[in-house]
């Protein structure tokens, strides 16, 4: 395995493979669609040649991941981001036809969309999917040409090993390098003066990487976080929403961006929802501590983090329910950190698990009289990067669609928005700026410039609007100035 860069010498060393790959770029000129999806189809092979090793070091830099889970989530997400992007990209490609202005267009003049590749783009990963979230964005930034830098999370070291061993052998580093480091890494990764920086993580390291970008004025594209609702309506049935909210908050244990945060249930249905929760979740795991599919905490810090959370809830008097069928002790774990799937059920406003992205197994349970109610709470937070309606009524989903913010939304399910690779995936605000994905990740990495083809004939020296002016065109400009 390789190791990691020093500190000491990352901003250098970050600069002279960016300015390898620039020069590379420039000596390069158009990029064909067929190198595009060669170089598409190598980070497919990558992906898919070396899955077993892939999702093996994410095992060991969770202490334990599911197996399934991580085939689920980074292998097979990623490699349909990317097949999307190899199969449509000749047709994105194409150059946009636009309608010159009146009269130009009747004398022969032509407009037109190109897209064309940025340079060098600065792919930030992070550690909750830190294959996905390096790879899939790939699938835009090769799809429009470009060439890219990868830097991989220290919070998952095994698995960005394996990714910059795995990137120098099917990559010359003038087309993609991976690098690994700690936060002074990272730091002058973002810094670095990059055509494109796209970041994957938390709103506050989103801010730090904005700051960076600005020196440069470079583009950036932020996926964060936030804290995603669920709406439950009275008329929608209720052990359907169970599942389907569990399904998606036992994915990496809730460690996961678009995880469902907190729910909104009809008060008479509170306790029903609650007990039905619980025995849901026993259908799925007999036991916790040493069930194969079920996802631990990625590390101390973040284990200590939820610990927190819930001590905070305990301390003042929440309503805490907690999912162990096995009665085990977890306090005594080794290697991994798993928490028990938990509900707080009305927690107060000042509580850390209201204020804080809980981004773990842990869920609030808030019930509601009036659909207002809940809208207003949602719309006095910052937006969110996926907002879950569950409701048959379409009246009632325009409203919701409506009165509300939020990076995205699911209806009548979680999280499954993203799996559409032709819908875009971005936040809002605090959730993010930007989207990629599909047509839109291929728009965001390209530079959509204009080209204007002019008319043969001197519209100008036609309608006498050069000097000096007189008669003509006074006519003329009378003719064009009109409501």
């Amino acid at each position: 395995m390789n190791s990691q860069i020093p500190d000491t010498g990352a901003a250098n060393h970050i600069h002279t493979i960016l300015q390898k790959q620039r020069a590379a770029f420039q000596r390069e000129g158009a990029v064909s669609a067929q190198v595009r999806q060669d170089r598409i189809q190598r980070i497919i092979d990558l992906v898919f040649d070396n899955r077993e090793q892939l999702v093996a070091s994410l095992a060991e830099d969770f202490g334990h991941r599911s197996h399934h889970q991580s085939l689920m989530s980074d292998i097979y997400a990623t490699l349909e981001c990317l097949k999307h992007s190899k199969k449509h990209l000749k047709s994105w490609m194409k150059s946009e036809r636009r309608s010159a202005p009146f009269p130009m267009n009747l004398l022969g003049a032509k407009a037109r969309v190109e897209y064309h590749p940025k340079g060098v783009v600065g792919i930030i990963g992070t550690w909750n999917f830190p294959v996905n979230t390096i790879f899939a964005p790939l699938g835009g930034v090769f799809a429009a040409g470009n060439r890219a830098m990868i830097k991989c999370s220290e919070i998952t070291p095994k698995t960005g090993e394996l990714i910059e061993t795995l990137v120098k052998k099917y990559f010359d580093d003038e087309e993609l390098v991976a690098i690994n480091g700690g936060p002074d890494v990272g730091a002058s990764f973002s810094a670095a003066p990059f055509d494109h920086i796209i970041f994957t993580g938390a709103t506050s390291i989103g801010r730090h990487i904005l700051h960076a970008a600005a020196d440069n004025l470079t583009p950036v594209t932020l996926e964060l976080g936030g804290k995603s609702p669920v709406i439950i309506a009275d008329d929608y049935d209720l052990q359907e929403a169970v599942e389907r909210i569990i399904n998606g908050k036992i994915l990496n244990q809730g460690q996961v961006c678009l995880s469902p945060d907190y729910i909104f249930v009809p008060k008479d249905k509170l306790e029903d929802f609650n007990t039905r929760c619980m025995d849901y979740l026993g259908k799925l795991f007999a036991s916790i501590l040493d069930n194969p599919d079920y996802t631990s905490v990625v590390n101390a810090r973040h284990f200590q983090r939820l610990q927190a959370y819930l001590g905070d809830a305990r301390q003042n008097g929440a309503d805490i329910r907690e999912f162990n069928p096995a009665n085990e002790d977890f306090s005594q774990q080794q290697g991994a950190h798993k928490i028990p799937l938990t509900l707080v059920i009305n927690p107060g406003d000042e509580l850390l698990v209201s204020k804080e992205e809980l981004f773990g197994p842990v869920i609030v349970v808030r019930s509601y009289e009036k659909l207002q109610d809940c809208l207003d709470y949602v719309r006095a937070r910052p937006h969110p990067l996926a907002l879950y309606y569950f409701g048959n009524s379409k009246s009632e989903q325009r409203y919701v669609l409506d009165n509300s913010t939020s990076g995205a939304v699911t209806i009548n399910d979680v999280i499954f928005h993203v799996s559409c690779e032709d819908l875009p995936f971005g936040g809002i605000g605090p959730s993010g700026m930007g989207n990629y994905h599909g047509l839109d990740g291929f728009k965001t990495f390209s530079h959509p410039r204009a080209v204007y083809t002019q008319s043969k004939i001197n519209f100008q020296r036609l309608g006498g609007m050069i000097p000096p002016y007189g008669d003509k065109c006074d006519k003329t400009l009378k003719t064009m100035i009109r409501k």
